[in-house]
């Protein structure tokens, strides 16, 4: 069985930076444990619903060992805005309202969550409605995904895999510094953390050393998974108007941990071996891959599964956690105007990650450890990218970053 970490958190032992060193110590009357993933300065959304009433989702917010039910708090009338969209059972009109409705219910929330706030502290018959057990919750899907695109953005991984399938001398294609590239993936087979994936079959190269000698048809022998971050959109840009770069951070709603499975070349087992495949998991049928990719990429390699975590980090939840890439402040070469981000040296997180592996009747072991800070081109530059040709991105919408590899081994 494979156990796959997938917590939508920002952990301050996991990271360089503590949020108290940039902002003032925040605290609450809810009784949050030590080493929680969901502190007060966290507070990540995510649609919920309970045991007893599975099909009615609605949107919370994880605190502690809670769900603040948003629902409830705008029955009651406790957002400043019309917050009826907190009752939907998808994220995607509240991820449509813009940053300024965002920074006003992130406020709101932390306000009524405060220690110092008697409005929910003191009134026990609404903490007993608004406040639920994680225990007692079904955690759903975040949004309704309309479009997924899975970028390639970590130069390591890059490298490897192109010495996997091309050799080392033409291992870094000529075209990856000077553009994001991606993919576009099937948004129907994402799925939430805890989702059960079958094992793809397709077509395998029948001979490993010979392609011309055909196919055979089974199962995917070499499953992969890639460890990503991958980020929700939020308002739309129209039809031929593509996002600026110094707007991209309005368009960006979150952040959540993923898996990309993708199926792997017997041919290719021995360098696997020595490429430690890192963080949102992506599934990847790789020897699906290898028979099939040639020249359009990967397609029913990578179509069978996407797992994200339910819970959705917000931009604001990482701003202490701003960081210079691994690589420095500036890009070699530079990229073309419309890439070229003012704010590069301090565009990207400082988010430490890593994957668990649990065997059948097994003990966790942990099997790669990276940082979201290994990636060459950040969420902007991606979000960029893929509009500069016209394309519209709609609420709801979810980008990969590609795997997230580094320059360890462990990574």
């Amino acid at each position: 069985m494979l156990n796959y970490l997938l917590l939508a958190t920002h952990r301050t032992q996991t990271m360089s930076t503590s949020p108290s060193k940039k902002a003032k110590t925040e605290t609450t009357f809810v009784d949050v444990p030590s080493n929680s993933d969901f502190p007060i300065q966290n507070l990540p959304y995510g649609i919920f619903s309970t045991r007893e009433d599975p099909e009615n989702k609605r949107v919370g917010v994880a605190i502690g060992n809670l769900v603040l039910d948003l629902s409830v708090l705008a029955a009651e009338g406790h957002f400043t805005f019309d917050a009826s969209f907190f009752s939907e059972p998808t994220l995607n009109s509240f991820m449509a309202a813009g940053k300024t409705t965002w920074d006003a219910a992130r406020a709101t929330i932390k306000r009524l969550l405060s220690a110092e706030e008697p409005t929910l502290r003191d009134d026990v018959d609404l903490q007993n409605r608004a406040l639920i057990n994680q225990s007692d919750v079904l955690l759903h899907l975040p949004a309704r995904i309309g479009d997924y695109t899975d970028f390639y953005s970590s130069r390591e991984h890059a490298t490897n895999v192109g010495i996997m399938f091309r050799g080392k001398d033409n291992a870094l294609q000529p075209n990856w510094l000077h553009l994001p590239v991606g993919y576009h993936g099937r948004a129907s087979t994402v799925v939430v953390s805890g989702t059960d994936i079958r094992r793809p079959r397709g077509q395998l190269q029948a001979d490993n050393k010979d392609p011309s000698k055909g196919s055979v048809f089974g199962p995917s022998r070499l499953l992969d998974i890639e460890l990503e971050i991958g980020f929700f959109t939020g308002p739309a840009n129209n039809l031929g108007d593509p996002i600026d770069i110094n707007d991209a951070e309005k368009h960006i709603f979150g952040v959540v941990l993923m898996n990309d499975w993708s199926g792997m070349s017997m041919s290719l087992l021995s360098t696997f071996k020595q490429w430690r495949c890192p963080t949102v998991q992506t599934y990847i049928a790789r020897d699906i891959q290898k028979w099939e990719y040639v020249p359009l990429g990967p397609f029913g390699a990578k179509n069978f599964g996407t797992t994200i975590s339910p819970w959705v980090v917000t931009l604001a939840a990482l701003e202490p956690f701003r960081t210079e890439p691994s690589f420095g402040p500036v890009q070699d070469p530079a990229p073309l105007p419309y890439l070229l981000d003012a704010n590069y040296g301090k565009g990207t997180y400082d988010i430490a990650l890593e994957v668990d592996l649990k065997p059948e009747n097994g003990d966790y072991a942990v099997i790669s450890k990276s940082n979201y800070r290994y990636m060459y081109w950040n969420m902007k530059q991606q979000l960029v990218h893929h509009t500069i040709t016209g394309c519209s991105m709609n609420p709801g919408d979810l980008l990969g970053s590609g795997t997230i590899s580094g320059k360890t081994e462990d990574s």
